[in-house]
């Protein structure tokens, strides 16, 4: 069986660092906000090339985080509106409502599937005060034109680097490219912990203060509350689990980058549409691979084909937010281009362990198809 992605693997290929990184916080009898979180934040920071990172519980609590910071300190209000990806995961819709926001979505180009620059401004408005690009499947989505929206009405840029982290738009980090960025952990993620984690970076001192407070319950120090926060912190032995494998995020990334190539080089079936580096000009380094995606009109059958062949892939995603029954407000709306991606996507095996062997059964048996 080619599995899709296969975690346990990926884990034992860090040993015996992991191990003993995680026999170091087992040891040291301090599991929360203590010296394993402070040193990735620190590294991570170092990383990305920003000023602060705030490692909280999770993606989605890194882009909410951001959004009610930005309530707290008054750049945004409840009933505000944020610019934001139709094709997207639905946790990018779920923070800018959930922080009592509404968002506006734009349909994405055709290529790189990341929300079309071009299409943007016509659905600005008075109560926008942000755009969220959203990295989709590793994919760098920033483009000159945003820059100048942002600049022309004011707005705050908003990154959704769930799916990204390593990527980069020229010579800036995908993180250190907006206002603030959201950062996934996730196990399957490019840089995954062994649970859920997230993260924000900001070089905004106020900002990421606020966040850090809010994440701590409102806390400002032990019992003593400034605002009505939440509890959303890293633990420690999810830090350690991402220092050790921070140290080869860049080494695995251009591993995705090679099986990458290989698939698109050598799959040829006319039933298939490969995914395209941005029509925008971005190089390769825009694109980290967290997900090699391929569309086809039978997606379904193409999976259940591939399948019986032992090859297992997912789909990311099946439903757009906009028809979600949690978004019923939506349904009626009508975004066709994000539509037939949701109808068509297919992600194949990628990882940076997975072998030549492996890579080449995908591409054979595709050819087949």
């Amino acid at each position: 069986m080619v599995k899709f992605l296969d975690l346990e693997a990926i884990n034992k290929s860090f040993e015996p660092q992991l191990s003993q990184a995680l026999r170091r916080v087992m040891d040291s009898g301090w599991y929360l906000l203590g010296k394993e979180v402070t040193a990735f934040e620190k590294a991570f920071s170092q990383y990305i090339g920003c000023t602060h990172t705030v490692a909280v519980g999770s993606g989605l609590d890194a882009l909410k985080l951001i959004f009610l910071a930005y309530i707290q300190i008054g750049a945004m209000r409840t009933g505000d509106e944020i610019i934001v990806p139709a094709n997207t995961c639905i946790a990018t819709f779920l923070a800018i409502s959930s922080s009592g926001l509404i968002p506006v979505p734009v349909e994405p180009e055709m290529l790189s599937y990341n929300i079309d620059p071009l299409e943007i401004e016509r659905k600005i408005s008075k109560k926008t005060r942000a755009i969220m690009i959203v990295h989709l499947y590793g994919q760098v989505a920033m483009h000159e034109h945003i820059a100048g929206l942002i600049g022309k009405y004011g707005l705050i840029l908003i990154e959704d680097n769930a799916q990204a982290v390593g990527g980069l738009y020229g010579d800036i980090r995908t993180g250190a490219i907006g206002h603030a960025a959201a950062h996934s952990f996730y196990p399957s993620k490019n840089l995954g912990a062994m649970g859920d984690g997230g993260a924000v970076t900001t070089n905004d001192h106020l900002l990421a203060d606020t966040i850090r407070t809010l994440a701590n319950y409102g806390s400002i120090q032990k019992n003593v509350n400034r605002y009505q926060g939440i509890n959303s912190r890293l633990d420690e032995l999810q830090a350690a689990v991402l220092r050790v494998k921070l140290a080869r995020l860049d080494e695995d990334n251009k591993k995705r980058g090679i099986i990458a190539k290989s698939y698109i080089h050598n799959i040829k079936n006319m039933h298939i549409i490969l995914p395209k580096v941005s029509v925008y000009g971005m190089s390769m380094l825009g694109h980290v691979w967290h997900l090699f995606v391929i569309r086809s009109e039978e997606r379904d059958r193409l999976q259940s084909y591939l399948y019986s062949h032992d090859i297992q892939t997912q789909i990311h995603y099946p439903i757009p937010p906009h028809k979600q029954e949690a978004y019923k407000q939506m349904n009626h709306l009508n975004f066709p281009k994000t539509e037939v991606i949701h109808n068509e996507v297919l992600s194949l095996p990628i990882s940076p362990l997975i072998s030549q062997e492996d890579v080449f059964k995908v591409i054979e048996t595709i050819n087949r198809f």
